[in-house]
């Protein structure tokens, strides 16, 4: 039996839960979210609560009955408060700015890498070098982030490149004469 899977995703008043045809929507501050359910589970909707209930008891239904309590809890969370993550860039010379809905990062190479920025995500710049990455929706948040971050990942010699703010960077001992 899931431990996840049983426990009810509470919401407030201000997230508007709609349930038809295999497709959840849940409308709230932040913004819109839908979410298609699987056959193997059920969504049953309370005045304050979401109930997940497994249909069958294969091994498949118990996998997506915690699974997609989970990802319903993540929408809830994404519509009232939203997500955010916070990356930093390391090095000499390494900057970005944005300017509408264009990232542009220099990152030492011989060219400025321009990144496109999603409608529903929101990206600000304290400084040249910290930027707070926010949405509502916690996939497409934490994909976007690791474009960013792909584009120069952290080096283990001097820790140049684009980090999380809470990533602990394993740090290598240079050449010896």
């Amino acid at each position: 039996m899931s431990r996840i899977g049983q426990s009810p995703v509470y919401f407030q008043e201000n997230v508007e839960v709609n349930f038809e045809n295999k497709l959840l929507r849940l409308k709230g501050p932040k913004g819109l979210l839908e979410m298609e359910v699987s056959n193997s589970v059920d969504v049953k909707i309370n005045d304050k609560n979401i109930l997940v209930e497994n249909k069958d008891n294969s091994l498949k239904g118990k996998a997506n009955w915690g699974t997609t309590r989970a990802l319903i809890n993540n929408m809830v969370i994404g519509v009232t408060t939203g997500f955010t993550k916070n990356l930093e860039i390391v090095g000499v010379g390494y900057r970005g700015a944005v300017s509408g809905k264009k990232l542009t990062l220099n990152l030492g190479l011989s060219h400025s890498v321009d990144i496109e920025i999603p409608d529903d995500i929101e990206v600000k710049m304290d400084g040249n070098t910290k930027l707070a990455i926010s949405s509502a929706n916690k996939q497409k948040l934490g994909q976007f982030c690791s474009v960013i971050r792909s584009k120069r990942p952290p080096e283990p010699f001097k820790g140049k490149g684009i980090r999380y703010v809470d990533e602990y960077i394993i740090r290598k001992e240079g050449k010896k004469k």
